[in-house]
């Protein structure tokens, strides 16, 4: 199967690079999703296109609501109309938890989504609207992987829309006490990168006709606290440095936009694409923090 896949918002200027893996198999097109023209370009003789390009983090999206419509929503549709007229026949997009909004359900399933609370997670349900629209019109296997708060090795910790895990682990070495928003008793179902990878592949290869028009759960189906994630990261961190033991957290405002509990059913994404997580929390964990040592510690 040719695929290309988006994995980030780039600047305009659109070029190919040669080859990343030394075996003649990558194009890199460096572009922007807001350019219509770029995508068209990107798509040529593809079958498939794995769709991952966003301006992420909800605070951001708070702060600069037109950003986040550009890019996730008109960049979105930019990629949809290429694939129409590529006839790409998959598209395997990343949607997000955020289309939960103020739903109280726990565990959250598909079907059961409240009301937004950020411009960033009104852009993720319209890219499955939009999805569900174009497989509806043009055929077009689209399939929407709603991930839940997914960390890994080489995730940013730097900037203020920098994610959670990253920033704990970077303040913990530095033994600076990480902020938190409220109580800390705030839950979220936290997604190793290799558990998003299996999915995505699962998209990719899925046979399922029920899968294609619809999104499914991404996560690994197990809430953990705010505070209680800091305690494990500190137990991961001690066995190099003991000292981040006895580092305290401060607890700052509340943020808005954020939703207080979130937890995955990912029963309709096991039984029709296939995917099962294999790493949990503490996997996850044990696999990234030597990284943010070895490029973050002292």
């Amino acid at each position: 199967m040719r695929c290309v896949a988006w994995t980030a918002s780039l600047p305009a200027n659109a070029r190919t690079s040669p080859t990343l893996d030394g075996r003649g198999k990558f194009t890199v097109l460096e572009g922007d999703i807001r350019d219509l023209e770029v995508c068209k370009k990107a798509t040529e003789g593809m079958d498939a296109v794995l769709h991952l390009a966003a301006l992420g983090s909800v605070p951001r999206s708070i702060d600069d609501p037109l950003a986040s419509e550009a890019a996730n929503l008109g960049g979105f549709l930019n990629l949809l109309e290429a694939c129409r007229h590529a006839r790409i026949r998959r598209f395997v997009y990343a949607s997000s938890s955020s289309v939960y909004g103020d739903s109280p359900a726990s565990p959250k399933r598909e079907g059961q989504e409240g009301k937004a609370l950020s411009p960033y997670a009104v852009t993720k349900a319209m890219n499955e609207v939009y999805a569900d629209l174009y497989h509806r019109l043009f055929v077009i296997e689209s399939i929407g992987l709603r991930f839940f708060n997914v960390f890994g090795e080489r995730q940013d910790p730097q900037g203020p829309y920098a994610a959670a895990i990253p920033r704990f682990v970077t303040s913990l070495l530095r033994h600076e006490p990480p902020e938190i928003h409220g109580d800390g008793h705030q839950t979220r179902d936290f997604t190793y990168v290799g558990n998003a990878v299996d999915a995505m592949l699962a998209g990719l290869r899925c046979t399922d006709e029920r899968a294609f028009g619809h999104v499914f759960n991404i996560a690994y189906g197990q809430s953990t606290d705010l505070l209680q994630l800091i305690d494990r990261i500190k137990v991961e961190l001690a066995k190099h440095d003991p000292e981040v033991a006895a580092v305290p957290v401060n607890h700052i405002a509340d943020r808005p936009g954020d939703v207080r509990a979130s937890l995955a059913d990912i029963g309709r994404a096991h039984e029709i694409l296939g995917y099962r997580p294999t790493f949990d929390l503490e996997a996850g964990l044990q696999r990234a923090v030597p990284w943010y040592l070895a490029n973050w510690g002292a």
